[in-house]
């Protein structure tokens, strides 16, 4: 596949108004939910509920691009059509999530490293017959006084760029996701620079690997104070520090910038990104989302793992979709949600 055809699919997957849903979970990440709400995990019952988002009706408004897991890429729906096939069909491109996984860092056991460039090629082919266009991979950063370390900088950049050139000698877009993780007291600006390192390192290595940034996405995370930080901060702080960051940090060449929502959640992840498109100012990338839980929780406590909830659940999955298509168009406001309440 050339360039153009890269570049083409990226920025599909940020046209106007559109995102990413992350329905990437592992089994044991999933299960976890299943439990929570006493929904038995089986392949079955996880196969209805990513089927539940991927034939949700007009849902090709808001979502451009779906990434399944590995488990999920090989199942068929209710009616025997491959889920990628399916989410084809409606003009939803299907992407995959390629990496293994964290592991700790040698000499640094608060770090990790990101697992699976092993054979990661022969995989590539597979899930390219099988429907997918785009991949993911992420890399995770953990933040203090004194980490992130170099080198946990350089492994996980390294691992992100090779990936990233795999994915494109095999036609495949990539998803560079470099998570600076919200765990943690850090402040506002001890995360604006921790991310901003963590970019600097990930664009040395890309250009080092050769890697066509017009045919990649950025998936990064906001910039935003840890869980247990102790000075709170406003929604015009976390914008600005956000682009501000990008800015320094994000070549303009990258078609769109998709944020993952983190810890926050959905109405926090979605006020976000609608304050972070409303800077005023150059942002030369589409900034956009790839949500998972911010997308998917209200639909998961509204399906229930019954089907008779199925309508419930894709109501709340197109309601928060819609919030975060607005959001990616710097449109969002409280009027959506009392819309939603009063339907």
């Amino acid at each position: 596949m050339t360039t153009t055809h890269l570049t083409k699919t990226a920025l599909a997957l940020v046209a106007d108004g559109k995102g990413l849903l992350a329905a990437d979970e592992t089994v044991a990440t999933l299960t976890k939910r299943f439990d929570a709400l006493k929904i038995e995990s089986t392949a079955e019952s996880r196969r209805a509920y990513r089927e539940m988002f991927a034939t949700t009706p007009g849902i090709a408004t808001f979502i451009s691009g779906v990434i399944l897991h590995d488990e999920t890429i090989r199942q068929r729906s209710s009616k025997g059509i491959p889920l990628a096939d399916l989410l084809a069909q409606q003009g939803i491109i299907p992407g995959i999530k390629v990496d293994y996984g964290v592991a700790p860092l040698t000499r640094s056991p608060r770090e990790y490293v990101t697992e699976g460039l092993d054979g990661l090629g022969r995989r590539l082919e597979e899930y390219r017959e099988m429907g997918a266009r785009f991949a993911k991979w992420r890399a995770v950063f953990t933040v203090n006084d004194a980490l992130p370390t170099a080198a946990c900088l350089h492994a996980n950049a390294d691992a992100l760029a090779r990936y990233a050139g795999i994915c494109q000698a095999h036609g495949i877009v990539p998803i560079v996701e470099p998570e600076v993780l919200m765990d943690g007291t850090h402040t506002l600006e001890r995360c604006e620079t921790a991310t901003g390192d963590v970019l600097h390192a990930i664009f040395d290595a890309l250009h080092e690997q050769q890697v066509c940034l017009e045919g990649i996405l950025l998936e990064p995370n906001m910039v935003l104070p840890g869980e247990d930080s102790v000075r709170p901060v406003s929604i015009n702080e976390v914008a600005s520090a956000t682009v501000r960051c990008l800015r320094r940090h994000a070549p303009a060449a990258v078609p769109g910038i998709v944020f993952l929502s983190g810890s926050q959640n959905p109405l926090t992840a979605t006020t976000h990104l609608s304050a972070i498109n409303q800077i005023a100012g150059p942002k030369p990338w589409r900034l956009s989302f790839s949500y998972a839980r911010a997308l998917q929780d209200e639909a998961l406590r509204a399906w229930h793992g019954r089907i008779e909830n199925i309508g419930a659940g894709q109501r709340a999955f197109h309601h928060r979709a819609k919030c975060a298509s607005a959001a990616a168009l710097g449109g969002y406001s409280a009027s959506l949600e009392r819309e939603y309440a009063v339907a």
